[in-house]
């Protein structure tokens, strides 16, 4: 088989595009650490904006990583959650974790 026919995966280059975006890795890690409610998200996420986060999250979504839940209370609460599709992404979340903690040095991200 010719190195050609398999260099280029188009699966593959749809999940490093979705989860390769600006902000979604950070917060796919909040989330697979169990924050849930958009304001908590956007405290853990240094720099992330409300509309970026609300964009970021309904790409998500719309991808089936994520699901939005409204709670029918006073005042109406929203959670977010990871999807079965969703929590499978923790393997890869935490080995390019493990990486960076070993590649990238402090100052070069500060």
């Amino acid at each position: 088989m010719d190195i050609t026919d398999t260099a280029f995966c188009p699966r593959y280059h749809h999940a490093v595009e979705v989860i390769g975006k600006r902000w979604t890795g950070a917060i796919l890690r909040a989330m697979l650490l169990d924050v849930t409610r958009f304001a908590d998200l956007r405290a853990v996420v240094p720099g992330l904006s409300d509309r970026m986060l609300a964009e970021r999250l309904k790409e998500l979504q719309d991808e089936g990583i994520v699901e939005r839940t409204v709670h029918a209370e006073t005042p109406v609460r929203i959670e977010y959650g990871l999807t079965e599709k969703g929590r499978e992404l923790h393997d890869a979340v935490y080995a390019l974790s493990r990486w960076a903690d070993r590649w990238i040095p402090l100052e070069a991200v500060t």
